[in-house]
């Protein structure tokens, strides 16, 4: 039998490879946040499954927005991990408060800057009151609802007291799921002789000895401390859609910068 040359089995080992997600902006339903369920669904998807990953780290800079798409996002990507058994990190850039931290639990582990800004574990309901607006309009208001509670918090009449106070048991509501939520994930990890959820957030270092975060890291350097410097990556972001290439959704862009500027004014950024 002829010999054939022998080539060793190293030569055809490729490189360990890792998926990197972008996960920007306000958490919200359809077209008014940069991040919702909807619009991550398929970049995770792709993450987790294209090219057998080592891992998958979710690059976090969001200062939060809705309760729901943050928990249905959260609740996606711990699904994939433990469909595909490939771990996940969370590397958080300029922030990740409130929703942005409830997503950033999802991972197993959860990286930061010194300057990251991490927590604000905590629920708000804001708007205004407008009805001395309408009365110097000379504007009356005309309002008939079926259900004595249709009308609550309307920005265009008084505040009454009984709405203010079902507002309040529902933010406390919550408020207990996220802190649920945090503490499933969190676990031992987390400081007790602080109160981590009254709405306060910190910097990195702090983050980390409090246990919200596990240490100071980037992706890259992290992944190939991790699994060597030969370390492959691929990044998915979000694209954009054709309607804003195209400028036929400026109103509802402008609307959403607008609302996104108030969260990131809250951590003072």
């Amino acid at each position: 039998m002829e010999n054939r040359p022998f080539l060793p089995a190293r030569l055809f080992r490729r490189p360990p490879r890792v998926n990197i997600v972008r996960l920007q902006g306000m958490i919200a339903a359809g077209g008014r946040g940069q991040l919702s369920d909807a619009s991550v669904a398929p970049l995770l998807e792709r993450a987790f499954r294209a090219g057998r990953p080592k891992a998958v780290g979710l690059v976090v800079n969001s200062p939060g927005g809705s309760p729901v798409q943050s928990a249905l996002i959260g609740a996606r990507i711990r699904r994939l991990a433990d469909e595909t058994k490939v771990p996940v990190h969370a590397f958080v850039e300029d922030a990740a408060a409130s929703g942005g931290y409830w997503i950033a639990c999802a991972a197993d582990e959860i990286y930061c800057d010194a300057a990251s800004i991490l927590g604000s574990i905590g629920v708000i309901s804001a708007g205004f009151g407008l009805q001395g607006a309408i009365a110097k309009l000379g504007v009356e208001r005309r309002v008939h609802t079926a259900g004595q509670s249709k009308s609550q918090m309307d920005p265009f009449r008084p505040e009454n007291p009984e709405d203010v106070a079902r507002l309040e048991g529902l933010l406390e509501q919550m408020h207990g799921v996220f802190i649920d939520h945090v503490k499933a994930r969190r676990g031992g990890k987390l400081n007790t002789e602080t109160n981590l959820f009254d709405g306060r957030f910190w910097l990195g270092a702090e983050a980390i000895r409090l246990g919200l975060a596990d240490g100071l890291g980037h992706p890259v350097p992290v992944y190939k401390r991790q699994f060597g410097d030969k370390t492959r990556f691929r990044v998915f972001g979000p694209r954009r859609r054709l309607l804003s290439r195209l400028g036929l959704s400026l109103a509802e862009q402008t609307l959403a910068g607008v609302e996104e500027a108030a969260l990131w004014a809250r951590l003072g950024m």
